[in-house]
């Protein structure tokens, strides 16, 4: 049975590195090498699917990039502060309703952002943030909201309150004792908050298609799918486009790997 489990690590590895492989290698062929041998190596390599996506006229990447790194930077601030700061009252008050507020709150993990996306996107119509980048945060602090405050609150529960009380006695007011005193502690959550919702909302697809809307651009998944065409498509440029799209998000969990897992066993230590 030990003898398996290095075969079965090997097959699931491959399992996940299998897409990876048809990307970076379709990417670096022209069209008529991926139609006649989809799965071979590029001989030789080309770059010109890359240079396609980077220079096209219309400079549909750039301006798809700039959109993401907008809205990701945005929402994971937002979300990261409102989270933090909410799950810290939550936590610490005393009032009666703050524990079924919390709990009420929490159930929204189980609820998929696709189902609430036509009463945001009316809400959002209403107050005039339909097509906006701004409109597309809205709505990811409304999906994710419940997500950083469950992270939070689990950290925020193992901090000793003597820490607030002390600070409190020595006369720091509210904004001076959470931000001075209690969000330190939170780092390796704050981390780990940061690196899951940046993956989400950059990944994200259905709430940029609908509330970004054409008129004020794109993003880079829904530049994937702008990519292909009505008839036809150029398979050496979309996989050169979903490479490029994915390598942001790529890079940034590998400058924040060690924040994610210090996160990870943090919160399993508390």
């Amino acid at each position: 049975m030990k003898a398996l489990r290095p075969i079965g690590a090997v097959a699931l590895a491959a399992l996940f590195f299998f897409p990876v492989y048809v990307v970076v290698t379709g990417m670096l062929k022209p069209v008529k090498d991926i139609q006649s041998s989809p799965l071979g190596l590029p001989m030789p390599p080309t770059t010109a699917n890359l240079g396609a996506v980077l220079g096209r006229e219309d400079g549909l990447y750039w301006s798809a990039l700039l959109n993401s790194v907008q809205i990701t930077v945005l929402s994971v601030v937002a979300l990261t502060l409102l989270s933090a700061m909410l799950a810290h009252y939550l936590v610490r008050s005393t009032a009666r309703w703050t524990r079924p507020a919390l709990l009420m709150l929490l159930s929204g993990l189980m609820i998929p952002p696709a189902v609430i996306l036509q009463p945001i996107t009316q809400v959002l119509g209403a107050v005039g943030l339909m097509n906006s980048v701004v409109g597309v945060v809205c709505a990811n602090v409304a999906y994710y909201l419940p997500f950083g405050v469950f992270v939070f609150a689990g950290f925020i529960g193992g901090v000793p309150v003597e820490m607030e009380e002390a600070a409190s006695i020595d006369g720091a007011s509210r904004f001076r004792l959470f931000w001075q005193v209690v969000f330190p502690t939170l780092r390796p959550a704050a981390a780990s908050v940061m690196i899951f919702l940046g993956v989400w909302v950059w990944n994200d697809f259905l709430t940029p298609l609908i509330v970004l809307g054409p008129e004020s651009g794109t993003t880079v998944t829904v530049g994937v799918y702008r990519s292909v065409g009505e008839y036809s498509t150029n398979f050496g440029t979309l996989y050169a486009f979903s490479f490029l799209a994915s390598l942001p998000v790529l890079l940034f969990f590998v400058a924040l790997q060690k924040q994610f897992v210090a996160g990870l066993t943090a919160g399993a230590v508390k």
